[in-house]
């Protein structure tokens, strides 16, 4: 494949903070990709364990020699597809080997996105019409189904019940895995799809306020901003990120972007690399070209051009994070 266009890293530099413009595109609906698995490459299988950390399900893998050689923390935050896709606890096995103690929460709470054929099955089932009938319209009625089942699933997982999750496994990180997070000096963390948009928000400071709970003196205690959680983080075609996501960022990131991405469009990515270079964040992006959304995670395709950049994709995500 052509070789992704680089953006060049943000200087270190002394920049005046600013801010995206105010102009928000209206956030583009989840596609496809984010809620729908691809074939598991063959012969692959997950390795890890589902457990509960802070009360929260969580796939745990670990390198082979783990905890006889030191390892670093590492969150692995998935697309809609959630905790039980076999193709996400694939992508954690493999950061696994590479010398990460990985941590995938569920970010849904056993909720994961309704796909492409729950979306035809609600269709079907709304129409007193038989299957023969249904030919001329099913594929428009299937959609708009899915939409409105996206948009009821996006009303129940927004950032008000997403990150006190995170928040929650990061606390039970710090007690069950303080060694790794201890060897890398902090948690680092990737994420696909919606939980590509984590990624940032776990990477930025921002002003204290009421997602980690609490109330009165230790209310009153709490320092006036809060964050960055993570030392350094990778993204790959995030969805539903706005350019005032990117306010406050501090954390080194790498960003993994598919060419004309109606779900992460130009102006929003632009607009973060103006606000990470104007900041002085440490950042990189990655445009890759005929590749569509959803590449990057695990799952089989035919086309040896999207094979490669998906490989591509990975190394640039695990260089990152090991070089930070």
């Amino acid at each position: 494949m052509a070789d992704p266009e680089v953006a060049a890293k943000a200087p270190e530099s002394d920049a005046q903070a600013t801010a995206p413009t105010s102009s928000e595109t209206p956030q583009p609906p989840m596609g496809e990709h984010c809620t729908s698995n691809r074939p598991t490459p063959v012969g692959q299988a997950s390795t890890g364990e589902i457990t509960k950390l802070n009360d929260v399900d969580v796939y745990i893998s670990k390198p082979p020699d783990y905890p006889h050689t030191p390892s670093r923390l590492l969150l692995l935050l998935t697309p809609g597809t959630g905790l039980h896709s076999v193709n996400n606890q694939i992508q954690a096995d493999r950061f696994a080997s590479e010398g990460y103690v990985v941590v995938m929460p569920d970010l849904f709470a056993g909720d994961p996105a309704p796909n492409s054929s729950t979306a035809a099955e609600v269709a079907a089932e709304a129409s007193n019409e038989t299957p023969s009938l249904l030919d001329t319209f099913k594929i428009k009625a299937a959609e708009a189904a899915k939409s409105f089942l996206i948009d009821m699933w996006l009303a129940r997982h927004t950032e008000e019940k997403v990150l006190p999750i995170l928040h929650r496994v990061l606390d039970a990180c710090r007690d069950e895995f303080a060694d790794a997070i201890s060897q890398g000096g902090g948690a680092y963390a990737v994420g696909y799809c919606f939980g590509a948009r984590y990624v940032i928000l776990l990477a930025a400071q921002r002003p204290a306020s009421s997602t980690r709970g609490g109330g009165g003196d230790e209310e009153a205690a709490k320092p006036n901003t809060e964050g960055p959680y993570i030392k350094a983080g990778a993204l790959a075609h995030p969805t539903l990120v706005s350019k005032g996501d990117f306010v406050g960022l501090k954390a080194p990131v790498s960003v993994v972007s598919v060419e004309n991405d109606p779900l992460f469009p130009d102006e929003v990515r632009i607009a973060g690399e103006d606000y990470m270079s104007a900041n002085g964040v440490e950042h990189e992006v990655q445009v890759y070209p005929g590749v569509p959304h959803g590449f990057a995670v695990v799952g089989e395709y035919e086309d040896p051009n999207i094979k490669s950049a998906q490989a591509t994709a990975f190394d640039q995500m695990l260089k990152w994070i090991q070089e930070h």
